[in-house]
């Protein structure tokens, strides 16, 4: 690989004047004009040094790639101790980039070892003067913008043709996860949303930083969503412009993707009893190994199995609720652990009465089985009035930045 371009330039003049009586040649002396060799490269100078990049490859370590070049093993532990408190080793992994850089008048000699662990940065393992390991990580520059648009297909899909990066749909998803139901977005919904997104650079893209604010127009309605951290509080939450929590106390299902093959009913045939009887839950289908959350936070109140129930885990969330997740292959919390709300609690299977992979989850309220479908169930915990007027002074200007994009890109429609 080459890495820089010599060029010498030679000039040389010769004059001559001729006489009618005598010749007389007068010979300007020759100059000769190197180009220097000028910049830097990962703090180097490039006058004095060469630069050879590689990338690690299967079987490369810190030991072969130092004794490659001339690096004896014993010298190899006195740099990898004095190092060890700042440059794992370890941490080498095959298909990262690398560059050693060497003395430009002894390139068998190596100065230092430079190593690309991802694209914020650098780690430099220097071995001129005393070894020394450091790490570079360059600039990040922050950029923010507020889009809207409408749903075309997937809601991934219509954030990939307004150019943003889709795993925002897992984040959007995530905020309205309690008002809109992401498997029956309508060609007529529509979103907006002001985000800040992290560049290194100005040009090298790392992803979305931060949500500021977003909306969906869902099925007609109108759905706001700020983070918003109260005074007093350890997190963020969402809340929407009247200061009301968009988390719910119960996620909408036990499962992130999931198909409802039997619902809550006072009389279902039963596919393995053969026999017409109450089916007290809602039967979602999944692969087997699918996670299984637990829809609110909550104490473990048994883990366990039965010939009917098979894996199960039962969840006491309050006075009042407790749900349960049956048929898993496997269960992965104890009796009287706490979780929290959405949690992984065990994995999707068809131990015990099930014909296929599902979870069957039931829901108690007052200590009597109801259909959680039908149930209006209550939110977080509410803002207090205290809190309303920061927050209000905080949301109005991102809600007035939504509506004006908004009103731009439909027309006040």
């Amino acid at each position: 690989m080459k890495h820089f371009i010599y060029s010498i330039l030679v000039s040389a003049a010769l004059f001559s004047c001729k006489k009618t009586e005598e010749i007389t040649i007068e010979e300007q002396p020759k100059t000769e004009h190197a180009e220097e060799i000028v910049g830097e490269l990962y703090g180097f100078q490039l006058k004095d040094y060469v630069l050879v990049e590689d990338t690690i490859r299967s079987g490369d370590n810190l030991g072969k790639i130092f004794g490659d070049n001339n690096i004896g093993s014993t010298e190899v532990l006195n740099i990898v101790t004095q190092v060890k408190d700042t440059f794992n080793v370890r941490n080498i992994r095959v298909g990262q980039p690398y560059a050693l850089v060497k003395y430009r008048k002894n390139q068998e000699k190596l100065a230092a070892f430079i190593y690309h662990p991802n694209v914020t940065g650098y780690q430099v393992i220097d071995l001129r003067d005393s070894i020394s390991a450091y790490t570079i990580t360059y600039p990040v520059t922050i950029k923010r913008r507020t889009v809207a648009s409408e749903i075309e297909g997937s809601l991934s899909a219509s954030l990939a043709r307004e150019g943003v990066d889709q795993s925002l749909a897992t984040k959007m998803s995530q905020i309205f996860a309690w008002s809109i139901d992401f498997f029956k977005l309508r060609p007529e919904d529509r979103f907006a949303f002001t985000i800040e997104e992290k560049y290194i650079n100005d040009s090298v893209y790392l992803g979305i930083s931060k949500i500021e604010a977003a909306y969906f127009r869902y099925r007609g309605k109108d759905l706001y969503s700020f983070p918003y951290k109260r005074e007093g509080y350890k997190s963020t939450e969402y809340f929407d412009e009247l200061g009301r929590p968009m988390k719910a106390m119960f996620l909408k299902a036990p499962l992130k993707f999931f198909r409802i093959t039997s619902k809550y009913t006072k009389s279902r045939f039963h596919p393995v009893q053969k026999t017409w009887k109450a089916h007290n839950g809602t039967d979602y289908a999944a692969p087997s190994g699918t996670p299984i959350m637990t829809t609110a936070a909550g104490v473990v109140e048994r883990a366990g199995y039965t010939a009917g129930n098979g894996n199960f885990v039962k969840v006491k969330h309050s006075g009042t609720y407790s749900t349960q997740y049956l048929h898993m292959s496997k269960i992965l919390v104890k009796t009287g652990q706490r979780v929290d709300q959405g949690q992984t609690i065990g994995l999707v299977g068809s131990t015990g009465l099930a014909t296929g992979p599902h979870v069957c989850y039931r829901f108690w309220k007052n200590g009597v089985q109801v259909d959680p479908l039908s149930q209006n169930l209550p939110n977080s915990e509410p803002m207090e009035k205290r809190d309303m007027p920061a927050f209000k002074t905080y949301m109005t200007p991102l809600k007035e930045e939504l509506d004006k994009v908004l009103n731009e890109k439909f027309q006040g429609e």
